[in-house]
């Protein structure tokens, strides 16, 4: 299309059919602008014409080559393909998100479910396990108050599917104290070593596994990190139950027979296969409660606990009572300590419900008496309980009991002692200390004092050798040297050093192997957690350790 240049200004001349009002110089410099608007739009209608564009790829005051296809002018014609032939079809509208907030912390549940179904007998069998239960189902989702609000908040943080916030029904009954068999423990049910590559610190004053915050944010880098290897949220669950590199060698089977290789083709444990179909059971009867005629208890979307910063050591004991809380509450959110004190150190946040934390932080402000009664001692030899105890002011049986030392057991150098404040000891944990604590403990040694006779013949090397002693200490026993003569029916002091017991040796040896954490694990061992699992298998104890 060629266009003359147009004039900036111009003015149409008025028509004589209509009354119009005198032309001021203002309005016919408006009415010029709008007609060479006009053709400006013109002008970019015809730029974008397939010539045009054309015309445009060769670049200004280029030519089109000879021989090349001429561009189209706008009286050109296109040929068309025949139009197809008009039929009925069903036509959908998108779903409609709604804007109204969710009504409690289980419709915000639902709103977020994005993994897809599964549907097999295994879960209708695990459908029937939990409504035939309703006490359990009961007790389980009450539990689950002071911890979903925060499980959810991170869910949805991440982008993640919702169904990732109902694993702890699944794993531990949101009982974050529940330890397995398999010695994994806290709400998500880590086991050592995993817990140990996520940074969940185990040690004698405190495990992270059991830390509401710190195991949540493990838990779902872990299931990240495992979605991202398999590419399936089923096979990560499995995973994040089995071992991902056990259900990597089991997918591998399957490619090297030419098997599908999903959640329901691979060969697991039975535990394992019943895994996502538990999960599914329990996002059915959330999904549908009146379906399968479950009441869920109110649970308000509205966080439970506020986080509080520490900056100083301070007593369990002080923290419930200027929080107004018992301290069964205030360790049912704070599970992961283990002591009668908090160390700033290592755990420098404590979680309170959301108004005990407001009268907590104004209290606080107005104590002005110690805020801790305890600290910690490292061992700096070993020694035996009694001799720890005079070492550090205690009672014997205090410090036994506060660190959970069994009777006839020695605490070896090195070994993390919690004691009583004093002028001596009166100083906050350190952080090497909190973090790294350990106990390790050795059966007390028993001293028995006899005699022997000398036989004909009899050395103090010979008799030495044939009562298990150096000769140089049967020689010290008895005021000789070691190469003094003896006569045959002499009678020698014998002194013979021996642990408590064969028994307490085999136990001694272990415990100087790992921490008292795995003795605590035995005391506070959950009777829930076999409710939730009662038929265990030896593949859970390789759980997670791939």
């Amino acid at each position: 299309m060629t266009l003359a240049s147009a004039p900036t200004a111009f003015h149409p001349p008025p028509d004589p059919s209509r009354n119009h009002p005198p032309l001021t110089q203002s309005s016919g410099r408006l009415a010029g602008l709008v007609w060479t608007l006009g053709l400006t739009l013109l002008i970019a209608g015809c730029a974008g014409s397939p010539a045009a564009r054309q015309t445009n790829q060769a670049g200004a005051g280029s030519t089109v080559p000879s021989g090349s296809p001429q561009p189209a002018t706008a009286s050109s014609s296109y040929n068309h393909p025949p139009l197809s032939t008009i039929v009925s079809a069903q036509a959908s509208a998108p779903p409609v998100v709604t804007l109204a907030a969710p009504e409690d912390i289980w419709d915000r549940i639902r709103r977020g479910f994005a993994m897809a179904d599964l549907q097999n007998d295994l879960v209708r069998d695990r459908e029937q396990w939990y409504i035939s239960r309703p006490d359990y189902m009961q007790r389980m989702t009450e539990r689950s108050n002071r911890y979903l609000f925060h499980i959810v908040e991170e869910v949805e943080r991440r982008n993640l599917p919702m169904e990732l916030a109902l694993l702890p029904f699944i794993e531990s009954a949101f009982n974050p104290q529940a330890v397995s068999s398999a010695r994994a423990a806290g709400m998500w049910q880590f086991m050592p070593a995993t817990g140990q590559s996520f940074d969940l610190r185990q040690n004698a004053f405190r495990d992270d596994r059991r830390d509401v915050l710190a195991s949540t944010r493990a838990a779902l880098d872990y299931l990240e990190q495992l979605h991202g290897r398999f590419g399936d949220w089923h096979l990560a669950l499995a995973a994040y139950n089995w071992g991902q590199g056990n259900v990597n060698r089991a997918i591998t089977r399957n490619q090297r027979a030419g098997l599908p290789t999903g959640y329901t083709d691979i060969d697991m444990p039975l535990e394992t296969r019943m895994y996502v179909p538990k999960l599914q059971a329990v996002k059915n009867i959330l999904a549908r409660p009146e379906s399968f005629n479950a009441q869920l208890p109110p649970i308000g979307n509205h966080p439970f606990f506020d986080t509080l910063t520490l900056e100083r050591d301070i007593d369990v004991a002080l923290i419930a009572r200027l929080a107004e809380v018992s301290e069964k509450d205030f360790r049912a959110l704070n599970p992961s300590i283990k002591q009668p004190i908090v160390m700033a150190a290592g755990t420098p946040y404590i979680l309170l419900p959301w108004d005990n934390a407001n009268i907590f932080e104004r209290r606080l402000a107005e104590y002005k008496g110690p805020l801790a009664s305890w600290t910690a001692w490292v061992v700096p030899s070993t020694m035996t309980a009694a001799q720890a105890a005079s070492r550090v002011g205690m009672s014997e049986s205090e410090l036994r009991a506060v660190n959970n030392i069994p009777p006839r057991m020695q605490v070896r150098a090195g070994s993390s002692l919690l004691v009583a404040r004093s002028d001596q000891h009166n100083r906050d944990v350190s952080e090497f200390v909190a973090d790294n604590a350990s106990l390790s403990l050795q059966p007390e040694a028993i001293v028995r004092r006899g005699s022997v006779i000398v036989r004909a013949g009899d050395t103090l090397s010979r008799l030495a050798a044939r009562h298990g002693v150096s000769a140089s200490n049967l020689a010290r026993w008895n005021n000789l040297r070691v190469s003094s003569k003896l006569k045959a029916g002499q009678r020698l002091s014998l002194v013979k050093t021996q642990r408590s017991s064969a028994v307490a040796a085999k136990g001694g040896r272990k415990m100087t192997q790992k921490s008292t954490q795995a003795k605590g694990k035995s005391v506070k061992r959950s009777t829930k957690k076999a409710t939730i699992k009662p038929t265990r298998t030896a593949s859970k104890k390789k759980a997670r350790k791939n």
